[in-house]
């Protein structure tokens, strides 16, 4: 699962996915839109419950911070390889 809120100049953007041994990643890529500036961390989540509770928590503090959610999409939709691909650039940097 892929979700990325925006304000009018910063993004936070979270992925929750399965590593090739099972475990549940939560990582959480932010930054300034159309700059290199930013983050990304990687969090190992005890069950998907976790993760999604993870995610929740970010929502409320995007939402209160006044960011708006612009994408919800599953890994394997054309949008969610395209935001992979975007997180995986962070990881060059």
């Amino acid at each position: 699962m892929i979700v990325r809120w925006e304000s009018e100049h910063d993004y936070v953007l979270v992925h929750i996915h399965q590593d090739m041994f099972g475990d549940w990643i939560f990582s959480r890529a932010w930054g300034q839109i159309g700059t290199q500036f930013g983050g990304l961390k990687h969090q190992l989540a005890d069950d998907y419950t976790q993760a999604v509770m993870w995610l929740e928590d970010i929502g409320h503090i995007q939402a209160s911070r006044g960011f708006c959610k612009v994408l919800e999409v599953q890994d394997d939709t054309p949008e969610g390889r395209d935001a992979v691909r975007q997180l995986s650039l962070l990881e060059a940097l």
